[in-house]
């Protein structure tokens, strides 16, 4: 998706960057993101994109910058000024987070309905039995069987695991979903069984998403732009075919070739 004139953006970053000590993690990253707009931000191991996407989504404070986030009122207000419940409301009932790692987004130890269910109580469900009518319905739209509904996700595979955790994320219809790394560590037929799904999904549903990916292939196909990160800078952006199939920078050039390692 691209931005429609007039259209103001979902979320604005200005200047982001973040110092461990010395260290650079990333400096001085700003872009917009249009509602329903998926972008990817990719780069070699060390270049800043976790960092980045740890800023973003709320789980680290900036060293400087500024995350600019406009609510369903219209109002346009920074992150880190909110006040600590409205920050914990927006990433409850605004927000998602995909994991690489399946079991760091869902409860193990509950059961794969309660899951989903669990998100919308924590945006004000009270009705038992919507809940589970809409946490079987999201079991369906993941492909998962109705009949495992009150298994753990313990008892799940691999695959199965981030399919709930992708239902858990977007049964309170966000506005904003942030991904690392969605694919990683599963078989290739899995990962394009997930890749399919979200695509879907996210486009249906009119989503914006973020997603840091090391595979260029799940950047294309995910992604309306992208963003090259290195050594903690953006180097590179634009439409995401664009970039993928006439890069400007000499180190994009390098990683479409797949010579920089992942």
């Amino acid at each position: 998706m691209s931005a429609i004139a007039g259209e103001e953006p979902l979320l604005t970053v200005e200047a982001l960057t973040k110092w461990y000590g010395r260290q650079l993690g990333c400096r001085d990253v700003g872009f917009d993101l249009y509602e329903g707009e998926v972008m990817a931000i990719v780069g070699e191991s060390g270049s800043g994109k976790s960092t980045l996407l740890q800023l973003l989504s709320g789980q680290m404070e900036p060293s400087g910058g500024r995350i600019l986030y406009r609510l369903r009122d219209g109002n346009e207000s920074d992150i880190w000024q909110m006040s600590e419940p409205m920050r914990r409301l927006l990433f409850r009932a605004d927000w998602g987070y995909v994991h690489q790692d399946a079991q760091l987004g869902l409860r193990m130890g509950i059961s794969a309905g309660g899951n989903v269910g669990e998100r919308l109580m924590g945006v004000g469900w009270r009705n038992y039995g919507a809940i589970r009518a809409s946490a079987t319905d999201w079991l369906e739209r993941v492909e998962i069987d109705q009949s495992r509904i009150d298994d753990t996700p313990r008892t799940y595979s691999g695959g199965m695991r981030q399919r709930l955790q992708i239902a858990r994320n977007l049964v309170n219809a966000p506005r904003l979903v942030f991904m690392d790394e969605p694919t990683g560590g599963l078989d290739v037929s899995v990962q394009a069984r997930i890749l399919d799904l979200l695509r879907r999904l996210v486009a249906n549903l009119n989503i914006a998403a973020i997603v840091v990916t090391h595979d260029l292939a799940v950047a294309r196909l995910l992604s309306d732009r992208i963003m090259v990160m290195k050594a903690g800078e953006l180097i590179e952006t634009g439409l995401t075919d664009q970039v993928l199939d006439d890069p400007r920078e000499p180190y994009t050039q390098l990683l479409v070739s797949s010579i920089l390692p992942a």
